[in-house]
């Protein structure tokens, strides 16, 4: 898309005819030719293409249907309760303007504009338009101050006095980065910037290499999850950085921290109840703080998964009660299943090499009494542990 499609939607006119669309991905080719007949090809393509978009950023922005978005920079962009979360945050270390280092569409930039001044850096203009086209839609355009440069060419902003840096997290291809290393811009840009702001975040992949993490006393880590599903990882700097790993479960906003005075949990058979961590509680090594908090076992020194006689309530953790446990055997697994009446099956692996689609084709149950199957090992030996449904 370029500036001229911009300007394009962001007439009134256009915004209108936007709001009236009811395009799908089985329509728009009809939708299109309709369109043409009014419209040039570039726009027709600018009002096909920001109508599908508008309802994929339905999952992510409360005022989807009024912003403008390029497709990559969609799918980077951080929802909505990530981005109010982390602004919050700034907010309170006593940021009051965030220099905003690769703003794109300004999906962080609507969050930090709420609380303070931001200065939104990218390279690319029609990213910059779109901002501030966004910012519009909030109300906070007035915060925002757009600066088309290049990160790795420019001076830190000393009217900052805190960052963040979004860098690329996929290739122009679309697949993931994970090394920090590969990151676009590098991440070596921030040895120019923390000596003259040094206080701030970077928006990382949430399954990144533990190796590539900077030290602890340089950077600390948090992983958010929303709803059960790990969507970002944080690196904190400056007076943002917190003693140990994070791990923060949205919208609640609830925090389980890293406590370095706790011994291993104790490994142990199951027992009544099995605890299926929150993804951010496992990205950030968190398990044995979340054992103690429900004083749980482990079932393997290596597994992720606890244990414990009685349910404990936890929102780090989804419970689920045990009926049974014995060691992975195909055969005594289909006859279990057979001769228990088994349903309905969600396998579930931790520790497995099986595929649990493979698994579930081989069981062909046909009973009537639903379970979840986990494929995990205890005592360093394969092991399937059978609850009831979730």
């Amino acid at each position: 898309m370029n500036l001229a499609q911009v300007t394009f939607l962001k007439r009134p006119e256009t915004q209108a005819i936007l709001a009236s669309l009811q395009v799908s991905q089985q329509n728009h080719l009809q939708l299109a030719t309709k369109l043409n007949k009014t419209y040039q090809r570039d726009e027709v393509h600018a009002l096909i293409e920001t109508a599908l978009l508008r309802q994929r950023a339905a999952k992510k922005f409360s005022r989807a249907a009024d912003m403008l978005f390029l497709r990559d920079a969609l799918e980077q962009a951080s929802a909505e309760v990530i981005a109010d979360y982390r602004a919050k945050r700034f907010e309170q270390a006593g940021v009051s303007h965030v220099a905003d280092m690769g703003c794109g569409i300004g999906g962080d930039a609507v969050a930090f504009a709420q609380h303070g001044a931001v200065t939104g850096i990218d390279l690319a203009p029609v990213r910059l338009a779109m901002a501030e086209h966004n910012l519009t839609v909030y109300g906070r355009r007035e915060n925002f101050e757009p600066l088309e440069a290049d990160l790795e060419q420019l001076a830190p902003l000393a009217q900052a006095d805190g960052f963040f840096f979004d860098p690329a997290r996929r290739t122009p291809e679309g697949r993931r980065i994970f090394r920090m290393a590969d990151y676009k811009p590098p991440m070596t840009i921030l040895d120019r910037w923390r000596p003259i702001v040094p206080t701030g975040g970077v928006k990382i992949s949430p399954g990144v290499d533990y190796a590539d993490l900077p030290p602890a006393e340089v950077a600390s880590v948090e992983f958010i999850s929303v709803k059960g599903e790990v969507r970002e990882g944080v690196l904190w700097y400056g007076q943002m950085r917190q003693p140990g790993r994070l791990a923060t479960l949205l919208p609640s906003g609830i925090q389980l921290a890293e406590r370095s005075d706790l011994p291993d949990p104790e490994a142990c058979e199951p027992l009544g109840w099995l605890y299926e961590p929150d993804g951010a509680v496992i990205r950030a090594h968190l398990i044995k703080e979340l054992a103690a908090e429900i004083g749980a076992k482990q079932i393997d020194a290596s597994i992720v998964l606890l244990t414990t006689e009685n349910y404990q309530e936890t929102p780090f953790a989804r419970g689920f009660k045990i009926v049974d446990h014995f060691p992975f055997q195909l055969k005594r697994l289909k006859r279990y299943v057979r001769e228990q009446n088994i349903g309905p099956v969600i396998v579930k692996k931790r520790g497995s090499p099986l595929d649990p689609q493979w698994l579930e084709k081989q069981l062909k149950p046909k009973g009537e009494r639903a379970v979840t199957l986990f494929l995990t090992q205890t005592s360093g030996q394969p092991t399937v542990i059978v609850c009831t449904a979730e």
